[in-house]
């Protein structure tokens, strides 16, 4: 009987061992926490009236950390220089504000933490944490909210900033260009904005797409919108800011040698007729050119390169009398380089060309020879642009066929004199069945004329159309492919879409896109009918992959 208790006692405690042990390896653990901070204890009081600390004390229930707080955190009305906020890098149950600015009079004070306040063990988001004072005798609790468009694009970028200016006796429109603004807030991660803490008042409200983030609109750098009449604060509107990018006023850049033979004259604003006269004696046999770099605010000036250690023009036109003098210190001279921007299969809407980056001074069309899969000979006709650096090379193709485009050397002399190797592309055509169409129909249409674009996911122009009263739009020949619709409303009928400006208080033109994705097969025929007067919701940018509704 011993020895039986003896054996049930050892195996006892060899089961229970083994439990603990297992237990040890292996905790089964609990809930995961998603509770978010809870701020217990502020000094100075949430809300403190009279206010006049220079350092601000927050306690939280548990361990913090801040999570991208410089993008994260707006104080209104902005301080001219930023208060030290801690900690930094580390987790704590309290954070510390130390103001280093003077504070106004009579004024509330907003330190809107966005969701830049995370616990420190799951980084559960303190959502929209603010924490507000006034100088006064009272905290001002009115506010005013709305949403951020795109005046062009598809997508509404995120991370605007939203101002207002005070109408007061001291108010100009220059203002924004020189003063930050009363009140400041953010979208964030947004398209929405709310501007809280609002003393009632007439303003000015203005979005921009800060680039410096210092709440100054600088034209050059800077998207803008607008609300043209001033708002009054009490109100329950809710607004609509279009942001655009102005077109600055036309100034000529200083010019300077970009390579030998070649001087560039930078510009800013829509290029104006101008007169570059060259005043530095030349010898008999100097030439010229001048032409527009594509896609650039640029104009380069194209000349034969001489003994000269400078070159002086002379520069007029409306607004413009100036003399430059060019250093002239690099030998280096660029090459002549060949781009097709059509390779392989050639659709309906393309024409073959070749672009260069030197302008072509002389062509031998009887170098040039195109073949079909037969090897018979194709008649074609060529056109060379007026910067004399994109030659296309036009011929009627049939359907489902292969053409050899063959170019021999020295058919292409460009303005030094080099010229090309041997060229040969191969391209190919597809049949009919291999394209769809789109066919639009438009209703609610207020106003003529408009322009109808047809573009691909990424905005790129596919093609466009003019109308001055009519409705029912056909696009054919279409790659299979995902398209949009954008309406544009060409107020000064000049075929083209017109941003805005602001101290003209002139509104982009207005600009809508068809809700709906446009998926498009082979052979088929895409019919829709868009109703411009059905209200549409903005795209987010890098929110939202599919397309949504969008109107501004």
């Amino acid at each position: 009987m011993k020895n039986l208790f003896s054996f049930l006692l050892v195996t006892l405690l060899i089961v229970t061992s083994t439990t603990n042990c297992a237990r040890k390896g292996s905790p089964t653990g609990g809930p995961k926490d998603s509770i978010s901070p809870v701020m217990v204890t502020a000094n100075p009081e949430y809300k403190a009236i009279h206010f006049d600390a220079k350092k601000i004390t927050l306690s939280f229930d548990e361990y913090i950390k801040f999570k991208d707080l410089n993008k994260q955190l707006i104080v209104s009305p902005p301080l001219k220089h930023a208060s030290i906020i801690t900690p930094v890098g580390t987790a704590s149950k309290v954070i510390t504000i130390k103001i280093i600015d003077t504070l106004k009079e009579n004024t509330t004070y907003s330190f809107n933490f966005g969701n830049s306040i995370v616990d420190n063990n799951e980084g559960n988001k303190l959502g929209s944490f603010k924490y507000v004072f006034s100088t006064g005798s009272y905290v001002d609790s009115l506010e005013t909210r709305g949403n951020i468009v795109n005046a062009f694009e598809m997508e509404t970028e995120d991370n605007i900033s939203v101002l207002l200016y005070e109408i007061d006796e001291a108010y100009t429109d220059s203002i924004v260009y020189k003063e930050k603004p009363i009140y400041v807030t953010n979208t964030l991660d947004t398209i929405n904005f709310d501007i809280t803490n609002i003393k009632a008042g007439t303003y000015q409200m203005i979005a921009l797409k800060d680039f410096n983030n210092n709440y100054i609109y600088n034209p050059k750098q800077d998207k803008i919108g607008f609300i043209k009449e001033h708002i009054t604060i009490p109100s329950d509107s809710s607004y609509t800011i279009s942001l655009f990018k102005e077109i600055p006023k036309f100034k000529l850049i200083r010019p300077l040698e970009n390579k030998k033979g070649k001087i560039i004259f930078g510009f800013e604003g829509i290029l104006k007729a101008i007169d570059i006269k060259l005043l530095t004696e030349t010898p008999s046999d100097y030439r010229s050119f001048l032409n527009r770099e594509k896609e650039k605010d640029t104009l380069n000036y194209w000349f034969t390169p001489f003994e000269t250690d400078s070159l002086q023009f002379h520069v007029t036109g409306k607004d413009i009398d100036t003399l430059y003098t060019v250093k002239l210190r690099t030998s280096k001279q660029d090459s002549l380089l060949l781009k097709m921007p059509v390779t392989g299969t050639l659709h309906p809407k393309d024409t073959f060309s070749i672009e260069t980056n030197i302008p072509i001074d002389s062509l031998d069309f009887s170098k040039i020879t195109i073949f079909d899969k037969d090897t018979l000979e194709v008649p074609f006709k060529t056109i060379l642009n007026t910067s004399k650096n994109k030659l296309s090379i036009d011929f009627k193709r049939k359907r489902n066929e292969n053409y050899l485009i063959s170019i021999l050397p020295k058919t292409l002399v460009d303005f030094y004199g080099e010229t090309n190797d041997t060229l040969q592309y191969k391209l190919k055509t597809l049949d009919v069945e291999d394209y769809g169409s789109i066919e639009i129909g438009l209703k609610s249409v207020k106003k003529f004329p408009i322009l109808i674009d047809l573009v691909t996911d990424k905005g790129t122009l596919v093609e466009r159309q003019f109308s001055a009263d009519k409705t029912n739009f056909v696009f054919e020949n279409l790659v299979p492919a995902s398209y949009f619709l954008r309406i544009i409303l060409d107020e000064n009928d000049n075929n083209i879409w017109d941003t805005g400006n602001f101290l003209e208080k002139r509104q982009a033109e207005k600009v809508y896109y068809y809700g709906t994705e446009l998926k498009l097969k082979a052979n088929w025929t895409v019919n829709e009918i868009f109703d411009l007067s059905v209200p549409q919701i903005p795209i987010q940018k890098g929110k939202t992959k599919k397309f949504k509704k969008k109107r501004n």
